[in-house]
């Protein structure tokens, strides 16, 4: 009987335990995806089926800066009928490959409607990740997509350039306007 006991509330506790695993969210995250930067701009999303909900996902979408330092911006949104439903944003960050963190996203509105924006300045050549968090709030599907923008940063050389190209035009225009007084 002492036996029998033991082995109730070894089933028991095992039961609990199984049924404890269902209740921690699973990682539902895609795999990471290469941007398709085209003259300085790219698109970028995901999607997730029904029967998601508390389920998390950080998806990442690659890239890299190849010629001179570039600056960035992206956003991301996501849209839905209510706050209850679809997925629910919570972080958008960039990464260097390495995995440093280079800059995190601002929360521009949450809700039915979920905007996040980031910004970071001269990334210099190589290879960087965007990352994308959220949290799946009902059984329902959601998604969520984006964009970004390179914008290549002068060169110091290039500002002197144009410096000294604004200095020929002011010297030719004076030397035009004493020409045409004379």
């Amino acid at each position: 009987m002492k036996h029998m006991k033991s082995l109730i509330a070894a089933a028991v506790l095992a039961t609990a335990s199984l049924g404890s695993t269902a209740a921690f969210a699973a990682d539902i995250s895609n795999n990471p995806q290469a941007l398709a930067v085209l003259d300085n701009t790219a698109n970028f999303g995901s999607s997730f089926l029904l029967n998601n909900q508390n389920n998390t996902f950080a998806d990442k979408f690659r890239f890299s800066v190849t010629t001179v330092d570039h600056d960035f911006d992206a956003i991301v949104s996501s849209i839905t009928r209510n706050a209850l439903t679809g997925l629910d944003i919570t972080g958008l960050n960039l990464f260097s490959n390495t995995g440093s963190l280079i800059t995190a996203g601002t929360r521009e509105s949450t809700g039915a409607v979920d905007i996040w924006s980031l910004r970071a300045d001269n990334l210099d050549v190589g290879s960087y990740y965007l990352q994308v968090s959220g949290k799946m709030v009902s059984g329902t599907g959601g998604s969520f997509g984006g964009t970004v923008m390179l914008a290549p940063v002068p060169e110091p050389e290039t500002y002197g350039m144009m410096l000294a190209g604004l200095g020929v035009l002011g010297f030719l225009a004076r030397r035009r306007k004493a020409a045409k007084q004379a």
